[in-house]
């Protein structure tokens, strides 16, 4: 299934894609001959990420400084790519997260990553979709959501309120806008290893091994088996799959409740400043 040409002719935009399951993407995307684009609110990071997949892959990978959380700025990127045609995938994976006891978080904390992860989705998709749907194009939208999007979870809570609604966006517009040849798929992943997110919400190696006795796999998952499931998820080989979140958790949802549940409620009080997210 996995040809080199699985996504010939076809143009990408990932948000978060210069570090992490982003940039994974991306590069799994440009080997299947996707033409493809990321984005992300450092320049530097995306544009030396830009240029080491293009030269690793030998395909077409172009980088830009964005903030999803700017509608306008959003609008004049999607402009800008479109003067040289139409994107034909769009995956949201810019994201914000933090390990924290609700009752600390300032209304700064809710809104950076509520604005990132459902300001962002919501600034992205409708920027594409006025446009695909005024040209009659038919386009895929890949959200990567988050296995707790659907039950919650204490400790995550500003990443749980948003990506519920990333899901519940995923869903309502797969109905209303499948007919006109827009498609959506959305990814709920458990752990996957990437420095970003581990160095944040799972710093010590007593909550990673935790995390992997609660996993009925006992292991981890891996940026490679991602980028498999969305590559297939996007192609033409799923164009029967809309509105549909597909996990790849290893069981962990089934296992219990969110990881995060499980782990801060064993958090010591006086260990909750360490745990604190740092300013870089």
């Amino acid at each position: 299934m996995f040809t080199n040409d699985l996504l010939k002719h076809k143009r990408v935009l990932i948000t978060g894609g210069g570090t992490g399951i982003g940039r994974a993407l991306a590069e799994r995307f440009l080997q299947l001959g996707a033409t493809v684009s990321i984005c992300g609110r450092r320049a530097d990071v995306v544009e030396k990420t830009a240029a080491d997949l293009a030269a690793a892959t030998g395909g077409t990978c172009e980088a830009f400084a964005l903030d999803v959380r700017d509608t306008d700025a959003v609008d004049q990127a999607m402009e800008r790519i479109w003067a040289a045609g139409p994107l034909d995938i769009l995956v949201n994976n810019a994201a914000g997260n933090f390990l924290a006891k609700t009752e600390t978080l300032s209304a700064n904390a809710f809104e950076s990553v509520i604005g990132i992860v459902l300001k962002g989705t919501i600034n992205t998709t409708m920027s594409c979709g006025r446009r695909w749907l005024a040209a009659k194009h038919p386009a895929v939208v890949l959200n990567i959501c988050t296995t707790y999007a659907e039950n919650g979870s204490a400790y995550v809570v500003p990443s749980a309120v948003a990506k519920a609604g990333v899901l519940a966006l995923t869903r309502s517009l797969a109905v209303e806008w499948g007919g006109r040849g827009i498609r959506f798929v959305a990814i709920a992943p458990g752990a996957i290893r990437t420095e970003g997110a581990f160095s944040r919400l799972l710093p010590t190696d007593v909550m990673e091994k935790a995390l992997i006795e609660h996993n009925p796999l006992h292991r981890l998952g891996t940026l490679e088996e991602i980028s498999n499931l969305a590559a297939f998820l996007v192609s033409d080989h799923a164009g029967y799959i809309n509105g549909e979140m597909v996990y790849m958790d290893g069981g962990e949802l089934l296992a219990g409740a969110s990881v995060f549940s499980l782990l801060g409620r064993k958090v010591p009080d006086a260990s909750w400043d360490l745990l604190k997210p740092r300013k870089k």
